[in-house]
């Protein structure tokens, strides 16, 4: 029994760094040519045939029927036994790193090409001092602000610009991806930075300015406000025709509640004074400018709508990618060939000089 022992560690060896190597390509890599297979179950079939006879005695040692005297005294007979096995577990050994290579394992790799269908967004915001009204917290001005910003941070692979406008109409940031500089133009607008009134037909003119030359496959306008246009030299609706015109879509936004709010009615100093004044905003004209450019009319009647308002243009302005994805395979068997090649050297040197140099 020691003897078969002795005679089985080449086997286990072998059969153990076999294992290894299967494992390995089975985890790492693609088999190419699955039939492979077969051939590995050959190689443990031979191996197991060879283990079987040596258990029932019907493989003499390898040079020698019986290990001779001198043998047993120059390296030990249980030793003696594991050595005349050497070659026939580095054949087997052979063998199945050859069934691996065969079953060509590859690696592959994706290469993603990424492309974004482009959206240019600008925010067109009323600045007018009925923005202060008390109806949103802290008032409809910051309100609108706040979710601006929120609808600029979620949208980092757009381009947004802001225009301001009151009884005129400017660009506060022009069209950018750069989030940043586009959350700090509209946390610095304030009323009073142009003439009094609400010139909506300005503001969304000035918007469809910064537009008409991008060539961006999406062109949108988010235009709010809390009046109804009272100035500027442009109507609203010839705004809106030029937006058409150049397949700019106006989503338009009314902010302020159904009824009376506390707004401004006269200003000393740096101080507003206030009163309940009715809300009046020219719902018809938003309407129309958003059913002429292909938008929508939305009504913000405190925070909790406006930001629901918001995230549902994010979600029908969404941005679309579109991604190609490349395989490359490569071949991996030479690894494995080259761990069968040496195999099979090192059966050879220990059949013709090893074994043969202590028989």
């Amino acid at each position: 029994m020691k003897r078969l022992m002795w005679a089985m560690m080449p086997h286990a060896a072998a059969l153990l760094a076999g294992g290894v190597g299967v494992s390995y390509a089975v985890q790492h890599f693609e088999w190419a040519t699955p039939w492979a297979w077969a051939l590995l179950l050959f190689a443990l079939a031979l191996l197991g045939l060879r283990i079987w006879r040596l258990a029932a005695g019907r493989y003499p040692s390898a040079l020698l029927n019986l290990p001779t005297p001198e043998q047993e005294e120059k390296l030990g007979n249980r030793m003696l036994h594991a050595v005349t096995e050497l070659p026939f577990a580095l054949r087997n050994l052979a063998l199945i790193f050859l069934a691996i290579a065969a079953g060509r394992p590859q690696s592959s790799s994706s290469i993603e090409d990424l492309t974004r269908e482009g959206i240019d967004i600008v925010l067109a915001l009323d600045l007018s001092a009925s923005m202060l009204s008390k109806d949103f917290e802290p008032n409809r001005l910051e309100a609108s602000k706040n979710v601006a910003s929120e609808f600029v941070e979620a949208r980092p692979d757009d381009r947004i610009g802001v225009v301001a406008y009151e009884g005129e109409a400017f660009t506060q940031v022009p069209l950018t991806t750069d989030q940043r500089v586009v959350m700090n133009g509209i946390a610095s607008l304030e009323t009073g930075l142009l003439t009094g009134g609400t010139a909506i037909g300005m503001g969304l003119a000035t918007a469809v300015t910064r537009l008409r030359d991008s060539e961006a496959d999406s062109k949108v306008i988010i235009l709010l406000t809390d009046g109804v246009n009272n100035s500027g030299a442009i109507e609203p609706v010839d705004a809106a025709q030029l937006a058409k015109l150049n397949n700019i879509r106006v989503y338009t936004i009314g902010v302020g509640t159904i009824g009376k709010a506390r707004s401004p009615v006269a200003k000393s100093g740096d101080r507003y004074r206030y009163d309940w004044v009715e809300v009046k905003i020219d719902e018809d004209v938003l309407k129309n400018i958003a059913r002429e450019t292909g938008g929508r009319y939305f009504r913000a009647t405190n925070e909790e709508k406006l930001a629901a308002i918001y995230d549902e243009i994010d979600e029908l302005e969404k941005t679309r990618f579109n991604v190609l994805r490349y395989n490359q395979k490569t071949e991996e068997f030479l690894p494995f060939a080259l761990i069968a090649a040496l195999a099979l050297l090192g059966e050879f040197l220990c059949r013709t000089y090893f074994i043969r140099s202590i028989a």
